[in-house]
């Protein structure tokens, strides 16, 4: 079976999308790059905003366009809330609920392959049994070309899934359920599998993976394992390269999590999800911090873990937004020097809380306010990426496929960095002097062909 994967949204979705291409490689599919050339064509769909659900519905229609023959598998959050909807959409052969994405190569193989569908014995998991009224879900756009490239050399790996908040503007916890987490053992022999194939980093990924807590029985007795314990794990029992975290809540910042980026191993990178930097702008989304308890996050990151990157998200014009707010949260935000920002103007979402608060802000008001803000999100990145002029870091490269030559990748501390060689420098780990900050982040010289 000829399979192309494609998907909208967050880099969960995003993870998924890899576990998918990993695990039909090892049933002996070929994963495509081209719809047309495909079988069955697997679309991971959003449903974070009204947009994100219209975009999910005009791509599979567009891929259903792409290759009238090919049967398609819509799954994600949109496909989830409106499964009705989505099983309504072209070539729709059937539609994977959130709660049975970790089984969705199995019933491709077993509605749309070989009866007598297993996989092959290379670690890859997925669970025994099937089960439950099949619908689906969904994010943004990640091509499956981006996939392929990042296949070599960077792989997702998902911890937990669901969230327990109930933050006012998000659809997440409805389409995705409570936090669950993964067994730690299960994580680790994930991992230890990407390492033997070649992998140099791999991302732990999730709704939100400081929600990572399982308990297990250990010496007869319930042991609560935690985020910290997981990637002390990590490192204890691999020799993977490097560990990078995705998305930790502020309030769940831990100093004993902080002290392992001793380990030269762990990425010193950390997201810190903001929404607001307007203290009563976050009650009114139902965040449980202020802006200064935020800050107080930061200032321990920092004092804890050199040069450490922090990159966050950033709301622009939710309902109630006064220009004094707004104010607040531009001003916080340019006084907090993150390394990278997000920014995103409000859409509403029906289901949500926020969707129903009075007085809305107009999408001229909130257009011009995303794009102060992003300005300062812009400056915010210069003077990060210009405090590392002239010094040497150590970047894992990938290819850029549309310049041959031209190499690009991430330090450690999530700094871009875009070089040129004519030695094959893909899937290395290579130090690197950055010798000109650029416009997403810097021109590198390679110092040594040697990767680490």
């Amino acid at each position: 079976m000829k399979v192309y994967l494609q998907t909208l949204g967050c880099k969960l979705n995003e993870s998924e999308l890899e576990a998918w291409a990993r695990d039909f490689t090892a049933h002996g599919d070929e994963v495509v790059n081209d719809p047309s050339a495909a079988d069955t064509i697997v679309l991971n769909t959003c449903t974070v905003t009204a947009q994100a659900a219209r975009k999910s519905r005009n791509l599979a229609r567009h891929l259903a366009r792409a290759n009238t023959d090919a049967q398609i598998i819509l799954t994600g959050c949109y496909a989830t809330l409106s499964a009705g909807q989505a099983r309504a959409l072209p070539n729709v052969a059937f539609v994977v609920p959130n709660s049975e994405k970790d089984r969705l190569v199995r019933l491709a193989g077993e509605r749309l392959g070989a009866a007598d569908f297993q996989l092959a014995a290379n670690g890859c998991r997925l669970p025994e049994a099937v089960s439950g009224e099949l619908v689906g879900d969904s994010t943004t756009l990640f091509r499956v070309k981006e996939l392929r490239s990042v296949l070599r050399t960077r792989a997702f790996v998902k911890i937990e899934d669901g969230c327990n908040m109930s933050c006012s503007y998000c659809i997440i916890p409805l389409a995705r359920g409570r936090a669950r987490s993964r067994p730690q053992k299960e994580i680790l022999d994930e991992i230890k599998q990407l390492v033997d194939s070649g992998y140099r980093e791999v991302i732990l990924t999730g709704v939100q993976i400081s929600d990572y807590r399982l308990e297990e029985r250990v010496a007869g007795s319930e042991r609560l394992r935690g985020l910290c314990d997981l990637v002390s794990s990590i490192l204890r029992e691999t020799n993977l390269p490097r560990l990078r975290l995705t998305s930790i809540a502020p309030w769940d910042l831990e100093e004993e999590l902080l002290d392992l980026f001793a380990d030269a191993r762990l990425c010193r990178h950390l997201h810190l999800s903001l929404q607001s930097g307007s203290t009563t702008v976050l009650r009114r989304m139902r965040r449980p911090y202020t802006a200064e308890q935020f800050a107080g996050a930061v200032e321990l990151a920092r004092a804890k873990i050199p040069d450490v990157a922090i990159s966050t998200d950033v709301i622009v014009g939710f309902p109630g937004e006064a220009d004094v707010e707004f104010q607040e949260s531009l001003e916080f935000v340019e006084r907090m020097n993150f390394a990278r920002v997000h920014v995103f103007p409000y859409s509403s979402r029906e289901g949500t809380l926020a969707a129903k608060l009075p007085l809305p802000v107009s999408d001229l008001i909130k257009d011009a306010r995303a794009k102060a803000m992003q300005r300062v999100a812009d400056a915010s990145l210069r003077r990060f990426t210009g405090r590392f002029v002239g010094r040497t870091l150590s970047v894992l490269y990938e290819e850029d496929e549309n310049a041959p030559g031209v190499w690009s990748g991430y330090t450690d501390n999530y700094i871009r960095v875009v070089t040129r060689s004519r030695e094959n420098m893909a899937n290395r780990i290579v130090p690197t002097r950055l010798v000109e900050a650029v416009e997403d982040g810097a021109r590198g010289e390679i110092l040594e062909s040697v990767s680490i």
